[in-house]
């Protein structure tokens, strides 16, 4: 199992919530046991869908763009440096609003999977 990962040679896919993401590191693929790491591209214009999960918490941290966070029945804008803490349950989605793509590091505790992801 790998302990180190590069961007450039992962290639992304699709999340059940519409996200497009690239795993950094997640259990099924590298040396990490429980926990997962992702980076979350959203392009300009776009959002996630509202969804939640069921056991995972996850951490979002913004390291390119800006756009507006729904969490909970909470709204607020979201830019570079940014770190949002989602609770298990919580409803949670993600608007681009800038004009460039809007960059998330995703940490998922367990290791993101789709069958933890329920759409809204």
């Amino acid at each position: 199992m790998s302990l180190k990962t590069s961007l450039d040679n992962i290639a992304p896919y699709i999340t059940k919530d519409g996200s497009e993401i690239r795993e950094l590191l997640h259990p099924n693929l590298h040396a990490v046991r429980h926990q997962s790491l992702a980076e979350a591209v959203v392009p300009s214009g776009t959002a996630t869908q509202l969804h939640k999960h069921g056991v995972t918490e996850e951490i979002y941290h913004v390291t390119k763009g800006s756009g507006l966070m729904r969490l909970g029945g909470d709204s607020f804008v979201i830019a570079v440096g940014d770190s949002i803490a989602i609770a298990p349950g919580t409803p949670h989605c993600v608007e681009n609003t800038g004009p460039e793509a809007l960059h998330i590091l995703c940490c998922c505790t367990p290791a993101y999977s789709h069958d933890d992801t329920e759409l809204l």
